[in-house]
């Protein structure tokens, strides 16, 4: 009865991505007009006008008026607690809009950890049976906030209609390539790639890369406590109001070689699993998901285990997990949503002069708006934003029993990251393309 609601905006999208994506090259050599960009069996057409340059950029545009009702009910009130998740639902999708809803609900959960660890902090009891009290107090909390979720999750999604979504007949992803042949079951033409060729690269070539990179992590890891030693000494030397910041100095430049590191990591990670010729999105995920989560665990806890059982300082144990936790805090912070915000803002400016300078028939409020969003950064994806919480989460259930004030900040980062978040969906990135899903997928697993 209502054609125009039956569907909503993301569901549309979604068809028209899925449609573009599965348009594949058969006979044609190349694409026409473009003999640069060459084809060739079972290779994704509109990937190939992407990569070849032809196509600067697939997005569809936002729509101003639901934005707008979307951005005033999300974070215009300021209303911490209260999230639209239907309506981020229907305008992004349920992949974007079950992880605000995870977000929301973790930040909640860490509530009771930050009021149990104050007064742990306040007293500075240093009685090892509460050490194992809180630890006890950890587990238990961890264990019961996932299954939590786990209902949370299935009753969104069954509201929404993706809870039993089947992933037995995915599409091969846009980037996977490889001779054409028939799939037995569809019985439609799709390119085939050899899985002992694709695990010839894993093994060969992905694992000795990813366990290189494993073993530098370890040498930095260890120049750090060389400073950490440095300066110790130095304090000892001088007993100085400087030497005494001097002390948080080594693990202050390590949580920033960190954060760096997990960075570059990440696009060789990328580049790699791309080899790889993975079939499958849910395939390509999985194994870039274990490249970079190997790594970002060894570099972020690897020092503190080794304080904790190989050095047995407490204290030192209590000074680099704050400094490192705060330090990675402030900085994705700032490199998620303030810098890319004030750089578009600065474009925007520039845009808008430009725009006005045009003397032309044609609708300059379209104009305006594409020229706008263009320029704007693509979103690719909720992975940093829940690798961001999988590292927090291992902060708070892992060593909180020593820094009971873990949960406390984590609590306030969430805070500021739910509308942060929301300020980088709505106004510093493109509209993303919507992707229907039943949870939150491996991520569940992980934590």
């Amino acid at each position: 009865d209502d054609n125009h609601n039956f569907l909503t905006m993301a569901e549309c999208q979604y068809i028209i991505k899925h449609e573009l994506e599965n348009l594949r090259a058969k006979d044609e050599k190349m694409i026409p007009g473009y003999p640069q960009a060459k084809l060739y069996p079972g290779k994704s057409i509109v990937r190939r006008l992407l990569t070849s340059g032809i196509l600067v950029q697939i997005f569809p545009l936002h729509d101003r008026e639901e934005l707008k009702k979307l951005r005033h009910s999300w974070y215009g009130r300021v209303k911490v607690g209260y999230q639209p998740l239907d309506e981020i639902r229907c305008y992004f999708g349920e992949t974007i809009a079950l992880y605000f809803g995870f977000l929301e609900y973790f930040t909640f959960a860490l509530i009771p950890m930050a009021v149990i660890g104050i007064p742990y902090y306040v007293f500075a009891w240093e009685d090892y049976d509460k050490y194992v009290m809180f630890a006890t107090f950890n587990l238990l909390w961890s264990t019961v906030i996932l299954e939590v979720w786990k209902r949370i999750c299935a009753i969104m999604t069954y509201r929404w209609g993706t809870l039993l979504m089947k992933r037995q007949f995915e599409e091969p992803r846009p980037g996977f390539h490889g001779v054409l042949g028939i799939n037995p079951v569809t019985g439609r033409e799709e390119p085939v790639y050899s899985s002992i060729r694709r695990q010839i690269r894993i093994y060969l070539v992905s694992l000795p890369f990813v366990c290189l990179c494993l073993y530098f992590s370890l040498y930095v890891m260890m120049i750090y406590f060389d400073l950490e030693q440095w300066a110790l000494d130095y304090h000892e030397e001088n007993e100085s109001n400087f030497s005494s910041l001097m002390l948080f100095v080594p693990s202050i430049i390590y949580a920033v070689v960190i954060e760096i590191m997990n960075r570059i990591y990440r696009y060789a990670a990328e580049f790699l699993t791309s080899w790889e010729n993975h079939r499958l999105e849910s395939s390509y995920q999985n194994h870039l998901i274990l490249k970079v989560l190997v790594f970002n665990f060894l570099n972020c806890f690897a020092s503190l285990f080794y304080i904790a059982f190989v050095l047995f300082d407490m204290k030192l144990l209590r000074q680099s997990l704050a400094t490192l936790l705060i330090t990675s805090q402030i900085l994705n912070q700032f490199a998620e949503s303030l810098l890319p915000y004030w750089l578009q803002k600065r474009h925007k400016k520039r845009t808008k002069k430009r725009m006005c300078s045009l003397k032309t028939d044609t609708d300059l409020s379209l104009v305006e708006q594409v020229n706008l969003e263009k320029e704007m950064g693509t979103y690719f994806g909720t992975f940093d934003d829940y690798l961001e919480l999988f590292l927090q989460f291992g902060y708070v259930s892992l060593f909180s029993c020593v820094y009971p004030l873990a949960a406390v900040f984590a609590v306030l980062n969430n805070i500021t990251e739910i509308y942060s978040d929301a300020l980088k969906m709505c106004r510093v990135y493109k509209r993303p393309f919507a992707e229907p899903t039943a949870n939150i997928g491996v991520w569940q697993v992980i934590f």
